[in-house]
């Protein structure tokens, strides 16, 4: 995980829709920032469209050192609205915890898939037809399919789905 000497992680609020814009912008500041990234598949006009959003929409976390002021640059920085605080100054993250979300991502900011799905997991299908709905994982094949049980209009129904647009709930 990127750690200088005296520089925490915090996470600072965005405008909406401005999360691209406010890291694009802290970036060029030369400030260090970790936008998580997951899929999501939504309806629209009668088809599905998959987009990346935000995993915590409305926020990104940013690195510097707080001790040297730098905390006044990423609050009138363009796309932010503020630095989460409690107080009057701005409050740090714990660092296992951005660590352990770094490692869930790939160098993009993509949330990779669970690597361990097993039979009776609760899952929740993040692409397709069904996205949303939870199911149960029955088995999972080598090649990385997995079949699940899930109830549609009353009835349970077996589904092969890849094992990749799966989240555990």
């Amino acid at each position: 995980m990127y750690h200088d000497r005296g520089e925490n992680w915090f996470l600072a609020q965005v405008k909406p829709n401005c999360a691209s814009i406010a890291d694009k912008n802290l970036k060029r500041q030369g400030f260090k920032t970790f936008l998580p990234l997951e899929e999501e598949t939504r309806q629209r006009n009668g088809k599905f469209v998959t987009a990346m959003r935000p995993l915590f929409p409305g926020y990104i976390f940013v690195a510097f050192d707080a001790a040297r002021g730098f905390w006044r640059s990423v609050n009138s920085t363009y796309g932010i609205t503020r630095l989460v605080s409690l107080g009057k100054e701005p409050t740090a993250v714990p660092e296992d915890l951005v660590s352990q979300l770094m490692s869930r991502c790939d160098a993009t900011g993509k949330l990779l898939p669970p690597k361990l799905l097993k039979p009776g997991d609760q899952v929740t299908l993040t692409q397709g037809p069904f996205t949303n709905f939870v199911a149960e994982v029955e088995k999972i094949t080598p090649d990385r399919r997995a079949w699940v049980l899930m109830e549609i209009m009353g009835v349970q129904t077996r589904v092969t789905v890849d094992a990749g647009h799966l989240r555990t709930v």
